[in-house]
């Protein structure tokens, strides 16, 4: 069987009880009855004294009879339900309050010395056989002239004493009863607090380890364990999503080489099996040879797109020129331009502009930038490159005039695969990762990239990174 921890709570706190009763019936008892004894023990001693001091010494100066004595004692040991006793150093009984002693014939205390005290002034026992229920003795020494004469010896009952320490052990089984009702409130509300969402969380971890990532897990509470199951449930958005993506990402990739895998195919069996003319073979392998590039573009894309996730991307950084780069960039369109009546507007700042980042990457930025705006632009309109400075930042600027993305679609251009409606029909040879690349790559920059479209309007991406200290020495 498991053993949960409500079962572990449950067993420490009947073990508690057991011990907590074990204790007080045991040690508590035994504690109790020595502090009734030495409380008992201090008042008698006290009355003893008392006794010693007046009518034991007046006794031996003869200022009392024995009489007058006995009569005091009686009614003393009745008040106090005690037996009151003046004995000699030789253990011969003078006077006894529970008896009239006879005065012709001795009452020994056999073995009685002051020893019998062992350096106490109290005693438990049947005092040398006098008694045939145990006695609790208090012994005060009469003194005059520095010389002991005699001994004033209260006993008491224990059985007295017992019933006072009982009532007192009774009252420590009752604080013991408090203690576990309140230990059960608190038993109580950790079920109710602890417990009971524990157990909420670990069914959900169940839930989440089974694969079902919808499951919701609500706990109504602000702390840790609050806390705890927001994470879980966080954790278990991010798996759904993660989960959700993985499947669009892999019906995405299989579309995109099913594609051009079918239409290559189909070129190829037509040219085989007469349905393609020989004279237009050329013309069908190029197209072939086209899928080709767009297949290892793919591919390449998504080589790279992992090697970022996985690994992490490595920069190489430099201070560069990135209005040059601007340039160079532009002049590889220069054909594409041509062909469709697009022209360049480059609004660049001064004539050097020099960033600290990997040359390379943001190459690749631009290219997808630029490559995405004459693509999605009109024919006979303008492409717009812009760089500004502000502090430690450089700002670049791509701007078309094109097609622009639908506002409820601009969250998602950056996921891979993804193409807008309006795009599907312009970006034919498109791998939809272009902008997955570029958002990872300024991101390990640690730089931002922000885009602004109206649909039918334009399209503008604005992109940050880090100003050279170069500059500075130029200005000098």
């Amino acid at each position: 069987m498991k053993k949960t921890l409500y079962f572990k709570f449950i067993i420490a706190y009947f073990l508690f009880a057991l011990f907590g009763l074990i204790t007080v019936s045991t040690v508590t008892a035994r504690l109790i009855e020595d502090y009734c004894v030495k409380a008992r023990a201090d008042l008698l001693y006290r009355e003893a004294s008392g006794i010693s001091e007046t009518y034991g010494t007046a006794l031996y100066d003869s200022e009392i009879s024995l009489d007058s004595v006995h009569e005091e004692f009686s009614s003393h040991s009745s008040y106090l339900g005690v037996q009151i006793w003046i004995l000699n150093p030789s253990g011969r009984m003078v006077v006894d309050s529970s008896k009239v002693l006879d005065p012709n014939q001795e009452t020994i205390v056999e073995n009685f010395t002051p020893s019998v005290f062992e350096n106490s002034y109290y005693v438990t026992g049947d005092f040398l056989g006098s008694f045939s229920e145990e006695q609790l003795s208090v012994v005060a020494p009469i003194t005059t002239d520095y010389t002991i004469r005699g001994y004033v010896i209260i006993h008491q009952p224990m059985t007295a004493i017992r019933r006072t320490s009982g009532d007192l052990l009774n009252l420590s089984y009752l604080l013991l009863l408090m203690l576990l009702l309140l230990s059960m409130i608190i038993l109580i509300f950790f079920t109710q607090i602890v417990y009971r969402p524990l157990q909420k969380i670990i069914h959900a971890t169940e839930e989440y380890a089974a694969g079902n990532m919808h499951y919701e897990l609500s706990i109504d509470s602000d702390d840790e364990l609050g806390y705890l199951a927001g994470s879980l449930q966080y954790m278990s958005g991010q798996m759904a999503r993660f989960e959700d993506d993985q499947k669009k990402f892999i019906a995405n990739v299989s579309h995109d080489f099913r594609s051009p895998l079918t239409s290559m195919h189909g070129f190829l069996e037509a040219m085989l099996d007469g349905t393609i003319p020989p004279e237009k073979h050329d013309d069908y392998i190029r197209r072939v040879l086209d899928q080709t590039d767009r297949l290892t573009k793919l591919t390449n894309s998504l080589l790279q797109l992992n090697n970022m996730n996985t690994a992490g991307m490595l920069l190489s950084r430099t201070d560069f020129d990135i209005n040059r780069t601007i340039y160079s960039v532009a002049q590889s369109f220069e054909s594409t331009c041509s062909a469709r009546n697009i022209s360049f507007e480059l609004n660049i700042y001064e004539s050097a502009l020099f960033v600290n980042a990997d040359e390379e990457k943001i190459q690749q930025v631009l290219y997808n930038l630029v490559d995405n705006a004459i693509k999605f632009s009109n024919p006979n309109s303008v492409v717009r490159i812009e760089t500004t400075e502000k502090r430690n930042k450089v700002f670049v600027s791509v701007k078309d005039n094109g097609i622009g993305i639908p506002n409820n679609e601009q969250r998602l251009i950056w996921d891979r695969f993804y193409k807008t409606d309006l795009s599907r029909g312009k970006d034919k040879k498109g791998t939809g990762l272009g902008l997955s690349i570029v958002r990872e790559i300024i991101r390990a920059h640690d730089e931002n990239i922000n885009l602004i479209s109206t649909e039918g309007v334009g399209t503008e991406f604005i992109f940050t990174l880090k100003r050279s200290d170069l500059n500075d020495a130029i200005e000098e």
